[in-house]
């Protein structure tokens, strides 16, 4: 009964999971201690190969052989499981090496890899979860380790690109220098030739003051006058206080001296209510001196840009438009259809030695007249030749019937001054 037992204890270990229990059979299993086993039960040695044995050393020695393979698994899980023992005793002190204790941020969740279950589909879903957390704790590991570095390095380029801007500033400012130090010594130069400008006019006026403190401020003659421009600007000018009627025809004559060049500016413009060229003579570059009227131009073949004195006439009367240009005394030029059947408008402002945009005013520093200007006249008819001939040889001092020269008939603005002119036969030596 006992060898029978022992049997069918060994048979049901074999077989485990293996084999199934016949249907209707039963198997009742009793422990024995191993002591029992040893002293009650004596096991013999193992018969020699190729000997017969009986039923119940078979049995013993299948139990055996089960008790054997049960101890040597018995280790092998031992041995597994101190080795997942280890490993997960590494890793912690992985974790504490890299900063994670230090922060607080250990792992959670319960460590069960000291004690594994026994079932394989358990252990497999075991080691899944502990390898996607030791995955999961290592990426951590790796952003913590680039935010370090990143914010390490940090510093270093800021520093660099402050001091690449720095430089450029500094390069940017040397330039600026460099530009201010050429543009003043441009300024030094001009305002030095301006300043002499300035000194020389300063010198004619302290003279023109040291002869009136002495008592000369009379002219020999209300007409003995001339007017000095001595400066191109938009601010030096003279002004005829009387204005002009309706002309129909018209004669100007005066004395000139230009100190300009190219082009000597203009001598007198005539500017009225809608109509700014009403009559101007002007030279403007290296353009002909012109005479406008009505804004309608014609070209006179004077010259008198030489620096010194000379006559000048214009005639011009509205019947056909027709003129004559006269230069000392002879006549150079005629012509017709300027302005023709055209009267000219009363109540303008009459400028000498600025070109007007509007009535009295907006001047151009590049049209002014530069020189001096002297016996402005005007008659409300055409003089005859030999008329204006006796005037530019100082046989004949005829003023003018609608505008003469007189001294309390011109003011002067912006530095120019009035001087006593050189007689009429001085002026004709310079000729």
């Amino acid at each position: 009964m006992l060898a029978f037992l022992a049997a069918s204890v060994a048979l049901a270990v074999a077989t485990g999971a293996q084999d199934s229990p016949a249907p209707g059979r039963r198997f009742v299993c009793t422990a024995l201690p191993p002591e029992a086993v040893h002293a009650g039960c004596p096991l013999p040695a193992m018969p020699m190969q190729g000997g017969a044995l009986s039923p119940e050393e078979e049995l013993r020695a299948a139990v055996l052989q089960l008790r054997e393979t049960v101890v040597q698994q018995k280790e092998t899980l031992g041995a597994q499981r101190e080795a997942i023992r280890e490993l997960t005793g590494k890793l912690a002190r992985c974790e504490g090496l890299a900063g994670g204790k230090a922060r607080g941020t250990g792992a959670t969740g319960k460590d069960t890899m000291g004690d594994l279950p026994r079932d394989p589909g358990h252990v497999v879903e075991q080691l899944s979860r502990s390898l996607q957390t030791l995955k999961d704790r290592l990426e951590s590991l790796e952003h913590q380790l680039r935010a370090n570095v990143s914010n390490a390095g940090l510093p270093g380029d800021f520093r660099e690109v402050l001091q690449r801007r720095l430089g450029e500033l500094e390069r940017q400012l040397l330039r600026k220098v460099a530009e201010l130090e050429d543009e003043k010594s441009l300024l030094h130069n001009e305002t030095s030739a301006h300043r002499q400008k300035t000194e020389s006019t300063l010198n004619t006026l302290l003279q023109r003051v040291t002869e009136l403190e002495r008592g000369n401020s009379a002219f020999k003659s209300p007409d003995a006058f001339k007017v000095s421009l001595p400066l191109r600007t938009n601010y030096l000018y003279g002004k005829i206080k009387k204005t002009l009627p309706e002309l129909y025809a018209f004669t100007i004559c005066l004395w000139l001296r230009s100190s300009a060049s190219p082009g000597i500016g203009t001598p007198f413009s005539y500017a009225v209510p809608g109509q700014a060229n009403e009559i101007v003579l002007i030279e403007w570059g290296n353009n002909p001196i012109e005479l406008l009227i009505n804004d309608k131009v014609a070209q006179l073949p004077l010259f008198v840009s030489d620096g010194k004195w000379h006559h000048i006439c214009v005639t011009w009367t509205t019947r056909d438009g027709m003129w004559e240009a006269f230069q000392d005394g002879e006549k150079l030029g005629t012509g017709e259809n300027l302005a023709p059947w055209h009267p000219i408008k009363p109540g303008g402002v009459l400028i000498l030695g600025q070109e007007q945009d509007t009535v009295g005013g907006r001047f151009d520093a590049t049209q002014a007249f530069v020189g001096e200007l002297s016996q402005f006249n005007i008659w409300d008819r055409v003089l005859r030749a030999q008329e204006i001939v006796n005037i530019a040889n100082c046989s004949t001092n005829m003023p003018g019937n609608i505008i003469p020269w007189v001294d309390n008939n011109v003011d002067v603005f912006g530095g120019a001054s009035k001087w006593p002119v050189e007689t009429c036969e001085e002026r004709l030596l310079d000729l």
